[in-house]
């Protein structure tokens, strides 16, 4: 075995090694602190002390780190298919606009009681979750429709960008004639988080990732090609309109679901997969992908961890979270490499 695929082996089974570790301090720490031996017990369906735990442990905090994982994972994939169809370091999961239309649904639910002049039926996470997810998808098939019709893929990326822009504006508008009390709801929506999620809605998150994940692993040759422009992927045989678009799909349905189940959260999609390929030394999606996914799970479930302020009541915002302590961490790394590439 080459030496270089020894020492990438060693690099997955260290990331491997951080997100089992991530998984269990994430469970373990919290408002209450709970012990390995306790969770144990849970998993293996052993008596506890405190039935209570089995409650948390199985209804809260297992169904929360599984978040963090599915979270994490599902942006850095979709900033770097981002990163990859524009060929642009500062590509993001939210450049096409996917975040601000679910903001915008979110938006017109909890906010535009006060400007339409109706009564706010807001009553569950779940409707919050559904306002998100057809604005999403709204934005969705606008940027679909028009990518049908464009050649340019630049004109893509500014056109979600103008749509990022216009439902911005509508949002802040509808803000504007919001009451404090529907601002509030609104503005805890966007700071996101991962522990609202009861197992039902996982598994709903969890379905919209894995169809994207199975779009990116039957286009990742397509998207190796796309790294060296689009004129060369044509001459290999690719076709870039509907590689574009699968592209598009993936990317859309990662950012959607996520922003509609957990809200909103910066810096992961934009950040770790040039984490990724700074550790790898590669641009191969057969290994950054990998890398990618598995970084993205460390990022998240370490960054909630701090967030729950262990043995306090307080939470902190996850967004400001993973910005805090992650943008740092990219300038150090692009410091000492001296140089950032797609």
């Amino acid at each position: 075995m080459p030496k270089q695929a020894i020492k990438h082996k060693s690099y997955f089974l260290a990331l491997l090694l951080l997100v089992f570790v991530g998984f269990i301090m994430n469970i373990s720490l919290g408002s209450e602190h709970i012990t390995f031996k306790q969770l144990l017990a849970v998993i293996t369906n052993n008596k506890l002390a405190d039935q209570t735990w089995r409650y948390i442990i199985l209804n809260y905090r297992i169904p929360k780190a599984i978040t963090a994982i599915l979270a994490g994972a599902g942006l850095s994939i979709s900033g770097l298919l981002m990163q990859t169809l524009f060929r642009n370091p500062l590509a993001g999961p939210y450049v096409l606009g996917i975040s601000s239309g679910a903001s915008l649904g979110v938006a017109l639910l909890v906010l535009g009681a006060s400007f339409f002049g109706f009564q706010s039926t807001v009553s569950n996470s779940f409707s919050i979750i559904i306002a998100a997810s057809l604005g999403s998808f709204l934005v969705l098939l606008a940027v679909v429709l028009i990518a049908h019709k464009m050649q340019n893929t630049m004109a893509i990326l500014i056109v979600g960008l103008m749509f990022g822009s216009l439902t911005s504006a509508i949002v802040s508008i509808l803000a504007y004639f919001s009451s404090a009390e529907q601002l509030q709801q609104f503005i805890f929506w966007s700071f996101g988080s991962i522990g609202n999620l009861s197992w039902q809605e996982l598994g709903l998150l969890s379905l919209f990732i894995s169809i994207s994940f199975g779009l990116v692993l039957v286009n990742i040759k397509n998207l190796n090609s796309l790294l060296l422009g689009e004129n060369y992927a044509q001459s290999l045989g690719v076709n870039i309109k509907k590689t574009r678009i699968i592209i598009i799909l993936a990317t859309s349905l990662l950012a959607g679901s996520i922003t509609a189940f957990v809200g909103p959260i910066a810096f992961v999609g934009l950040a770790v997969p040039h984490i990724s390929r700074l550790l790898f030394k590669r641009s191969s999606h057969q290994i950054i992908s990998v890398a990618s996914l598995l970084i993205g799970a460390i990022v998240m479930l370490f960054a909630d961890t701090v967030a729950q302020l262990p043995t306090s009541e307080y939470t902190l915002p996850i967004n400001a979270v993973t910005t805090l302590f992650g943008a740092p961490l990219v300038v150090f790394l692009l410091v000492k490499y001296k140089k950032i590439s797609i």
